[in-house]
């Protein structure tokens, strides 16, 4: 297949990218500043050109988003809005444009995480926009049959940890090759309107 995977430069998304790979797929690589396509997936007319630019494609899959972690009493209406662009608007705009690209066997594989449903101090926003996420996906598997739409809800990922340990108290982390896998069962699978916990 020929996967077109947003955030392939992150931790995250560098996993992904060999697991497909290593399974005999074409991986196509965008970020925000570098990668095989460069393009923000924030902005609408972005996403357009991205799709241009990639030719025909399989699938699409995402491993990154961005976030505001902030106490729920200093996030301000902004920061709420830039969580929801960064993390949420951004993958359904990805499937809403996307679905005009696919042929009639593709799928999207999106990400949230595990904060939709394990709530952290300071991740209030992150929680709403992963929560959107997963409901969108449930909706949009319904009206785009036979593409299908899943998403990936990972926990923190071990190689993140000097980074992100600190918010995660008591959470136990992932090696990111076992999200990974997630991936690949959503790529090569058959199921639609799924949420894979790798928790």
């Amino acid at each position: 297949m020929r996967i077109l995977l947003v955030g392939a430069a992150g931790t995250l998304g560098g996993a992904v990218r060999k697991a497909l790979t290593d399974r005999g797929h074409a991986v196509i690589g965008v970020g925000r500043s570098g990668g095989d396509l460069v393009a923000d997936v924030t902005r609408p007319d972005e996403v357009a050109r991205l799709y241009a630019e990639a030719g025909p494609l399989d699938a699409v899959a995402v491993t990154a988003g961005d976030a505001v972690f902030r106490p729920l009493a200093e996030l301000t209406a902004d920061d709420f809005a830039a969580t929801f662009r960064g993390k949420a608007l951004s993958q359904l705009d990805l499937v809403r444009q996307g679905a005009a690209h696919l042929p009639p066997h593709g799928s999207f594989t999106l990400v949230s995480g595990i904060l939709t449903e394990e709530p952290i101090a300071a991740g209030a926003a992150a929680s709403a926009a992963n929560g959107a996420v997963e409901a969108f996906v449930r909706a949009a598997a319904i009206e785009h049959p036979p593409q299908r739409v899943n998403a990936v809800s990972p926990t923190v990922v071990e190689e993140s940890l000097p980074a992100y340990g600190p918010f995660f108290p008591g959470i136990e982390p992932v090696p990111a090759a076992r999200v990974a896998t997630a991936y690949v069962r959503s790529i090569e699978g058959a199921q639609t309107g799924r949420v894979y916990r790798v928790w």
